[in-house]
């Protein structure tokens, strides 16, 4: 039971990221997964319902992923403490594993592309794709960097996190290209030693 609910996470997910979200229906997911509907409601109650898992999951990715750089998990204004003990290099090996994380594991990879997609038709993947890859995570390392006692660190924050946005589009036009991966590892690398 357990492993056909997973199963229908994913291929949801994969489908929401090739289609879009709005144009995928339960009778699809089910159709792919060689299930009636009945017994995909048997898991879940409805296409929302597996969205919301899927955010789930993506919360307690993101946790982990930051957990495993020893980096704050909650946001700086619920534990400002943990912004403060810090370091740049920290920081940068994360960004590093966070590029990786968005576009070579599976379901953050899709998920990153579910969202893109449909940021501009729905409300919603609008904002997660906010909060997600654009003002989400120049929010975070604003926090880092103010825990850093950096000047500007808003400025600093958008100029360390904008070529990895951009380095995302990139990969996704050619994922067997290294040199976006190299040259974004080339410019977080700049920063540990630069005077910011």
């Amino acid at each position: 039971m357990r492993e056909t609910k997973e199963k229908v996470l994913i291929v949801s997910l994969r489908l929401f990221a090739c289609r879009g979200y709005e144009a995928v229906s339960t009778g699809d997911i089910a159709g792919v997964l060689g299930i009636t509907k009945a017994a995909l409601y048997r898991h879940y109650k409805n296409k929302q319902d597996i969205f919301d898992c899927i955010v789930a999951r993506m919360v307690a990715l993101d946790a982990k992923q930051a957990a495993a750089f020893c980096l704050p998990v909650k946001r700086a204004d619920e534990d400002a403490k943990a912004y403060t003990h810090v370091v740049m290099e920290q920081i940068v090996e994360y960004s590093k594993a966070q590029f990786a994380y968005w576009t070579r594991e599976d379901f953050p990879c899709l998920f990153r592309r579910m969202l893109t997609i449909e940021q501009y038709r729905n409300e919603t993947m609008s904002r997660l794709y906010q909060q997600y890859l654009t003002a989400g995570p120049v929010d975070y390392l604003t926090d880092l960097f103010v825990g850093l006692g950096l000047e500007n660190p808003q400025e600093k924050a958008t100029a360390f996190y904008a070529p990895m946005l951009l380095s995302y589009a990139l990969f996704d036009a050619d994922e067997s290209d290294e040199s976006v991966a190299e040259r974004l590892t080339a410019h977080f690398d700049k920063w540990r030693t630069k005077e910011v």
